[in-house]
């Protein structure tokens, strides 16, 4: 009888909690009465913004470029290939029939450019955040044009991120299977270590031990390691003559055995649907697939908020900023010397470009303070110089600040070249108390448990990236503008990682290396980040991914009671 009543009163609880949390989307966030940013380009600053503005042309231009290597995939033979004699659907035809639009998130187009094996465009496979049915999901769509959809060490790299955006945000995932496994040659690279091809596995039970939905299309190729993907998914559907799984192929069978099997009688969606019982979902061909798909992500237990389509894009267009995101472009700093205010670039992200500004008058050289992203309410930490002592202790401050009140965090970096030097002992003195300072700031951003969302601006550069939530210090997201760089210390600066007396020839060479190594197409091709964006895109992304990240409130099934005893 105790056991009974203890079981109806967390029952009666938790779906207390479930009708608080189902209202939040209905109710209205406190009004906010900002000051307004009112910051005009001057001609004082039209130096500077030309010279920018003729950077950022020149970085859109290769911005172009990649994006439309990338679109080519594997280039016309391939999907030639792919699509004539093999009769499947490209990639992106694919989401166009699983996601409501073609309105998504896409995450690191530019992976797997310029590697030392070669050039593999999007590493091979697609990632990115699109809605189904109107709810956020994570996609892993293998891209079969590219090398044959074969896993090069940067594909398990750009799977395992997405996975871990799944799991940070409480996202579902799809997975979307046309692989022909491991690429071989680099097997050392794929195979052994702990952030390798194993691991995508292991993610696969963590999500689903956390309940987060995932399910498996297999709409072509599954072999070797890549057919433990459907297998370990929730729900798995497969298309009929195109999908196969299977550990080795038809070629390996007759080399073994000698005997010789179709790859539709070995694996085949008939075989795995109705004999072995892997997959869930028989599908006569790719549309049929992704209905089934889209049904499955209709029964996860998501309640989303309604919301007035009409009221919500007009109060929006209310909100637009002030002056217009095209000019971030002249605003994005060529280098560190061409930098302007930061509240510039600010005020034409923000809405309404209203900004209530935290400790304005001390540590200048951090802007700190709240503001709202397409009704979103965010604590925003921008660099505006070098981060001093006085900047570091603000930061720390803010970022603790955020953490306590739940606000997500919006990281704008554009870090000091180069370390300080030590010509004095007073110099030292502050350098010192800068470090503590730094130090300070660090730990509050690695343990504030708010979502943050970084974004270069312009430099990435030393001890400051981390204290301004770099890669190591896990963003829910981390997007570069085309302008970036990346690097230990800046193109130009090499002296300082020198040693006095060494030859200018070798200090040229490490400049050189730094301009090629530090770009952020350099960057992105190595998955330091989630993607290039243009500064006038830079407002939407950001809406986007705060969308993103608050949806996982709304999921009603993140707890499970406990099951009473039952013996037989």
């Amino acid at each position: 009888m105790h056991r009974c009543t203890v079981r109806f009163v967390e029952q009666r609880w938790l779906r207390s909690v479930r009708c608080m949390s189902s209202t939040v989307g209905r109710r209205r966030a406190l009004r906010s009465a900002f000051p307004v940013l009112d910051l005009p380009l001057q001609p004082v600053h039209q130096h500077v913004y030309e010279a920018n503005l003729r950077n950022s042309s020149a970085c859109h231009k290769k911005y172009t470029e990649f994006s439309e290597k990338v679109r080519r995939g594997g280039g016309e033979n391939a999907t030639a290939r792919h699509t004539q004699r093999n009769k499947k659907l490209l990639v992106r035809d694919r989401l166009g029939l699983l996601l409501d639009d073609e309105d998504f998130l896409e995450l690191s187009p530019f992976a797997g450019l310029g590697l030392p094996y070669g050039d593999i465009p999007s590493a091979g496979c697609l990632t990115g955040i699109g809605r189904i049915n109107g709810l956020w999901c994570v996609f892993i769509a293998n891209d079969a044009t590219v090398k044959g959809g074969t896993a090069y060490p940067i594909t398990v790299k750009k799977q395992l991120r997405a996975q871990e955006i799944a799991i940070q945000n409480r996202l579902p995932c799809v997975y979307l299977v046309d692989s022909g496994g491991a690429f071989l040659p680099l097997q050392s690279e794929i195979f052994p270590d702990k952030n390798q091809g194993g691991r995508t596995f292991y993610n696969e039970a963590i999500m689903s031990s956390m309940k987060i939905p995932q399910v498996s299309v297999v709409c072509g190729s599954c072999t070797a390691g890549g057919a433990y993907i459907p297998t370990m998914a929730e729900e798995a559907v497969m298309v009929h003559r195109i999908g196969t799984i299977f550990l080795g192929g038809p070629p390996l069978v007759k080399a073994a055995t000698g005997e010789e099997v179709t790859p539709e009688d070995l694996g085949g969606a008939r075989l795995h649907a109705e004999v072995s019982g892997c997959v869930d979902h028989f599908a006569w061909d790719e549309k049929e697939a992704f209905n089934y798909t889209r049904n499955i992500i209709s029964t996860l237990n998501f309640h989303l908020p309604e919301e007035d389509e009409g009221e919500t894009k007009k109060s929006r267009a209310e909100e637009e900023p002030l002056y217009s995101s095209e000019e971030l472009s002249g605003l994005a700093p060529q280098s560190y010397n061409y930098t302007v205010d930061v509240k510039m670039v600010v005020s034409r992200l923000i809405d309404g470009s209203r900004f209530q500004e935290f400790k304005a008058r001390y540590g200048t050289t951090l802007v700190t303070g709240f503001a709202k992203i397409h009704g979103h309410l965010v604590g925003v930490v921008a660099n505006n110089g070098e981060l001093s002592y006085e900047a570091a202790l603000k930061g720390s401050h803010f970022v603790q600040l955020c953490d306590q009140r739940d606000v997500p965090l919006l990281f704008l970096q554009n870090t000091a070249p180069t370390a300080a030097a030590t010509p004095s002992m007073k110099q030292a003195e502050i350098n010192t108390n800068r470090l503590k300072a730094q130090g300070s700031m660090m730990s509050a951003v690695a343990c504030a448990s708010v979502p943050k969302i970084t974004v270069v601006i312009g430099g990435c550069h030393g001890a400051d990236s981390y204290a301004m939530c770099g890669r190591s210090f896990d963003p829910n997201f981390l997007f570069l503008w085309p302008n970036a760089r990346v690097a230990v210390t800046a193109p130009g600066h090499a002296g300082s990682l020198l040693p006095p007396d060494a030859e200018q020839q070798e200090e040229e060479r490490l400049n050189g290396r730094l301009k090629e190594e530090s770009s952020a197409f350099f960057s992105s091709g190595r998955m330091w980040d989630d993607g290039v964006v243009l500064p006038q895109d830079t407002r939407k992304v950001l809406g986007d991914s705060l969308d993103i990240i608050k949806q996982q409130q709304y999921q009603l099934s993140t707890e499970k009671l406990r099951s009473t005893l039952l013996r037989m």
